[in-house]
């Protein structure tokens, strides 16, 4: 097979090498034999056990075998289907030792990995007990997706072996976390750090995939953003290697004994653009792609240099660490300390815009005991007063910045905060206690964020934090005060009453060719961007993902058209999309990249629309689940009949608007219609639907099928039925 382009970015750091590293090449073959040979031996069992026709899938995933579906297209599902690619695979490994064939060593080391983990899941017999992951499906892809976009993951490291200590394989793997990095862990690493107590798994973002075939868990996932973000289609081999070059900002990290299999695993990465990094001294190397670096003080950020991963990291003097990769920790009361707030004490959060002489910049105040006050296991209530002053701060502002307590909280190791306003939810673990942990930490952390994450609109940030329970319960009169007061503003806020939509383009480091146009009465289909949200980011970076797009008479008001809107979308989008429509999906609707919370699908049997959810994994009456809804409608595309939302939209005044709004909602899954809850019975109430409504819609209890649900509409005289037919 002749060298593409692509591959010449690659060559180029081996003609710089001087001497070519044959030796090196040779162990890629070698290795490359060994893994197709024993892939193809555990085939021929496998066929000879079940025969031909015998099902083979990865759990929770549309993708079929990833790896093979992204670079070739096979969309395999037979255990049959498998031989033929196989021994193309094997075909294509040849004796004459240079770069671009040992890259072909590494793309048919892949095929094999994904062939012998493939087999592993036959009949569901692969089964792995936390914190062990094996291959991570689809929904948790889609997880981190707005993480991953919008760089607060920078990267992926995949880490292969054996560190030289426990203490070491903690060391690399906490500054990785403090760097917000996505960690694949492989072979006896995972063992070493859960001997030294380190919390792994999908909460901290450090997946424990394995032993060493499993690496190809880390490599599927890396392909899967491609199609499900990129929209990148199937088999179109050269665009998901430029994308993952490009993009997915990987590299691996390998740790202790190299061995013939793991250099041509080490190719496959080299194949992606992911580039290696050896802690053990290498014979032959390829600069900026196969190196050595033995000294753990400073691998990590070698590994990140190289990788051109460029981190803007604020520093924070906290006795635990921080960032994103505890974002998702959860603290469960034999874990707990102390907690604040959640219906056991009175707590509340409030962000308040003052003047400068009403503030001192970086002042934390407490007010009432500390925790070192408190036995373990109790509570206390608490207030935390945010004070901001800004000379571009505006009071329409408060709500976006007071969100934001909620991520920069859980960024610390030992704090697990859920909610906001006055329903906030604080755990303390005791381990942070027992590391000098105290209130006034808190503080320090919100200080610091705001005035980090908000340099444009933030100049002073002051805190007062409140332990003593009747000063909570006096400031938390005057919280709800204000919240009213801002809800009231909102209601008014609609769509009809701006001048300027905003666009949402944060999605196109992964999905090119997507643009979210968030409007006061729809929020971004990621969930996390509001019409104020975007105002204020606009504010902070006029440059930046969320751009004002002026809005004259609109061209099709029912629908939600708008001429300015079309040119915009038609320029972002790269030319690919000329008009959208917001309030309807059934013509033109808008795009989806994949971080999207929920998604919309049509019913034709029952006139109607059904909704589903990253969290629920089972059947839905469409005939597909979640992962491959996702997969048709991901990506920037534009697909009648199907888009992707964030879940508050459903709640909307403008919720396709043009198709019957609400009234044709006829399935969700039970979880969403709980989390709705009363504010779904409120809004069909307000469209005159009745506040039983949503016990008409089916759930999963129900059915999953149109003929298990279909008796159910009718039955209940669900008002889809009797709506225009949406086709």
């Amino acid at each position: 097979m002749p060298a593409t382009a692509f591959d010449e970015i690659y060559s180029g750091a081996v003609s710089t090498a001087g001497k070519s590293p044959v030796k090196l090449f040779g162990q890629a073959l070698n290795g490359a034999i060994i893994a197709t040979g024993y892939a193809e031996i555990l085939l021929t069992r496998a066929l000879r056990a079940y025969g031909p026709e015998e099902p083979v899938n990865f759990p929770g995933t549309a993708y079929f075998l990833p790896v093979i579906a992204s670079l070739s297209g096979e969309k395999v599902t037979r255990l049959g289907e498998l031989p033929p690619i196989l021994n193309r695979m094997r075909h294509q490994l040849k004796e004459e030792l240079n770069f671009s064939n040992a890259l072909l060593c590494g793309e048919a080391t892949a095929y094999a990995a994904e062939i012998i983990e493939a087999l592993r899941y036959l009949r569901g017999a692969a089964q792995h007990v936390p914190p062990w992951t094996g291959f991570l499906s689809d929904p948790l892809l889609r997880k981190f997706g707005i993480q991953l976009v919008d760089w607060t993951i920078p990267g992926q490291a995949i880490i292969m072996g054996r560190a030289r200590s426990g203490a070491d394989a903690v060391r690399i793997v906490r500054e990785l976390q403090a760097k917000g990095m996505m960690i694949f862990l492989v072979n006896e690493v995972i063992e070493q750090l859960l001997e030294q107590n380190m919390k792994l798994g999908v909460d901290y973002i450090a997946f424990p995939l394995g032993n060493f075939t499993q690496v190809i868990h880390a490599v599927n996932y890396a392909l899967r953003a491609g199609m499900a973000f990129g929209g990148i289609f199937p088999g179109r081999r050269e665009e998901h290697r430029d994308y993952q070059r490009r993009r997915v900002r990987a590299f691996v990290l390998q740790l202790g004994r190299i061995d013939d299999v793991k250099v041509a695993t080490h190719f496959a990465a080299i194949f992606l653009g992911f580039p290696v990094i050896c802690d053990t001294k290498l014979e032959e190397e390829i600069p900026d792609w196969y190196v050595s670096h033995p000294d753990y003080e400073n691998i990590v950020s070698y590994a990140l240099e190289l990788r051109g991963i460029k981190l803007k990291t604020v520093e924070i003097p906290l006795p635990v660490n921080y960032g994103p990769a505890f974002e998702g920790e959860t603290i469960r009361k034999g874990e707990m300390y102390a907690e604040f707030g959640g219906g056991r004490t009175p707590a509340f959060e409030l962000v308040q815009m003052v003047r400068e002489d009403e503030i001192t910049d970086g002042k934390v105040t407490l007010l009432g005991p500390d925790i070192d006050q408190l036995a373990e296991g109790g509570n206390l209530p608490l207030g935390i007063v945010v004070k901001i002053f800004g000379r571009k701060m505006q009071e329409d502002f408060e709500s976006v910045l007071e969100r934001r307590i909620h991520y920069f909280l859980n960024y610390g190791e030992g704090l697990w905060h859920v909610a906001q306003r006055d329903l906030c939810w604080l755990r303390i673990s005791k381990e942070a206690r027992a590391k000098g942990f105290n209130l006034r930490h808190l503080g320090e952390i919100l200080v610091a964020r705001f005035k980090d994450e908000f340099p444009a609109i933030v100049d002073r940030v002051e805190v007062t934090l409140l332990t003593d329970k009747e000063k909570v319960e006096q400031m938390l009169a005057a919280a709800r005060e204000r919240y009213a007061f801002r809800d009231a503003r909102l209601k008014g806020l609609t769509d009809e009453a701006v001048e300027v939509l905003y666009s949402c383009t944060l999605c196109q480091s992964f999905a090119p060719n997507h643009v979210c146009i968030v409007s006061p009465e729809r929020v971004g289909l990621c969930g996390a961007v509001s019409w104020l949200d975007a105002k204020a980011s606009h504010e902070i970076d006029p440059s930046g993902p969320n751009r004002p797009v002026k809005k004259s008479t609109p061209k099709d008001a029912v629908r939600g058209m708008w001429q300015e809107v079309n040119d915009y979308i038609a320029e972002a989008s790269n030319r690919n999309i000329e008009e959208v429509n917001l309030y309807t999906l059934m013509d033109k609707p808008m795009t989806s990249c994949g971080c999207f919370e929920a998604i919309l699908a049509i019913v034709p049997e029952a006139n109607g629309l059904m909704v589903a959810t990253r969290e629920y994994t089972g059947s839905t009456p469409s005939g597909m689940s979640f992962s491959t809804l996702a997969g048709s409608v991901g990506g920037g595309l534009q697909t009648p009949g199907f888009m992707g939302i964030g879940r508050s939209y459903l709640l909307s005044r403008k919720f396709l608007k043009a198709d019957g709004g609400l009234a044709r909602i006829v399935w969700m899954p039970k979880e969403l219609k709980e989390l709705l809850g009363e504010d779904l019975r409120r809004r069909a109430e307000e469209e005159g639907l009745g506040t039983g409504f949503a016990d008409k819609i089916a759930d999963e209890t129900v059915g999953t099928t149109i003929d298990e649900i279909l008796p159910y509409l009718e039955e209940n005289e669900h008002p889809a039925l009797s709506l225009e037919p949406l086709f």
